[in-house]
């Protein structure tokens, strides 16, 4: 269950930074680098504040670590997925 939520919070961040950089470029194309660094402070915000809290809750320490592995790898996925889509 919880690997399913963690790919459903890395797809909404992957779709939420694909339409608002395509809405920032069509209407005020100077403010992308403002956008990206706003968009990245919330991706770390949100990815590191789900690592901690399943990190508390975990019955053992391999779970979590398994756990934030999980994450890492699809959060760098989906980076690696949107850069090349929009750059």
């Amino acid at each position: 269950m919880s690997s399913l939520l963690a790919a459903l919070l890395i797809t909404m961040l992957g779709v939420a930074y694909v339409k608002g950089y395509d809405y920032v470029k069509k209407h005020s194309p100077e403010h992308l680098v403002h956008f990206y660094l706003i968009m990245a402070t919330v991706r770390l915000l949100l990815i590191g504040t789900a690592v901690a809290l399943y990190v508390l809750f975990a019955d053992s320490r391999e779970e979590a670590i398994r756990y934030a592995l999980i994450i890492l790898i699809m959060y760098a996925l989906m980076m690696v997925t949107t850069l090349t889509m929009r750059h």
